[in-house]
């Protein structure tokens, strides 16, 4: 059976590399990130006054590219905008384990986390402060899953070797058995779809990284058109996300 209100509207392109599927129900939502605004973290208990965020666990790195581009981004961190800066600056930041390398964590998150309190330091993603102060994108200094998120680009080809690629966003289940456990409630319920602007607008940045610029040019172009107050009548009404819709199923 179909969850009543799980209903979403996609948009897609097909090129050279395949077809292109957005989910422009979440693209074209409020959903911003609330750290520091209600932001009850990752854990299976809400803690608000922490202000952790999803930092809890570190983030772990797509690859050795993934960590060389942070790790340039790290020599980069003045005194004044790393709070965790290790005192012994031979020690590494990062932590290989068996699945790989992490950042570390110390006190329950990443160690490049500047907790709220502290004058010195601008709280938050010291990497993404330092990106902002510096004039850059902060997806240049950051991890590849903490720029990502919480969009999720999927690809898959069938047996014919047409390839598909879906962007959406991340969902309790894409975190696999462990999901259930997750506070993973950041695009499941409605406090975070409260953005000044849409996910597309307020995210370009990070889509067109994922998609490619073009690509991402022609979504923008067909969801500005899509959300103009003056468009024909006949255009229907965009969807609101699950998350926002009475009655939904925050799953969706």
């Amino acid at each position: 059976m179909v969850a009543a209100g799980t209903a979403r509207e996609w948009f897609s392109l097909a090129d050279d590399e395949g077809t292109w599927l957005f989910d422009i129900t979440f693209l074209a939502s409020a959903w911003h990130c609330i750290w520091g605004e209600g932001c009850p973290g990752i854990e299976p208990e809400p803690d608000v006054a922490a202000a952790i965020g999803c930092c809890t666990h570190g983030a772990h790195f797509a690859d050795d590219g993934d960590r060389r581009r942070v790790s340039e981004a790290v020599e980069r961190l003045g005194p004044t905008q790393w709070q965790l800066r290790p005192a012994d600056r031979r020690r590494s930041p990062f932590l290989r384990g068996e699945d790989g390398w992490t950042t570390r964590v110390v006190d329950g998150a990443c160690i490049f986390l500047n907790r709220p309190g502290d004058p010195s330091v601008p709280a938050g993603c010291a990497l993404h402060a330092a990106a902002v102060a510096a004039g850059e994108r902060p997806l240049d200094w950051k991890p590849e899953v903490c720029w990502q998120l919480p969009l999720r680009l999927e690809h898959h080809t069938d047996e014919s070797g047409d390839a598909l690629h879906t962007l959406r966003d991340w969902r309790r289940r894409d975190w696999g058995e462990g999901g259930e456990e997750f506070g993973w409630w950041c695009t499941e319920e409605p406090a975070a779809f409260s953005g000044p602007s849409a996910v597309y607008e307020s995210l370009a940045d990070e889509i067109a990284e994922l998609v490619g610029p073009q690509r991402y040019r022609t979504l923008a172009d067909y969801l500005d058109r899509r959300r103009t107050p003056n468009a024909d009548a006949a255009t229907p009404v965009m969807l609101s996300h699950p998350a926002v819709r009475p009655g939904a199923e925050a799953s969706a």
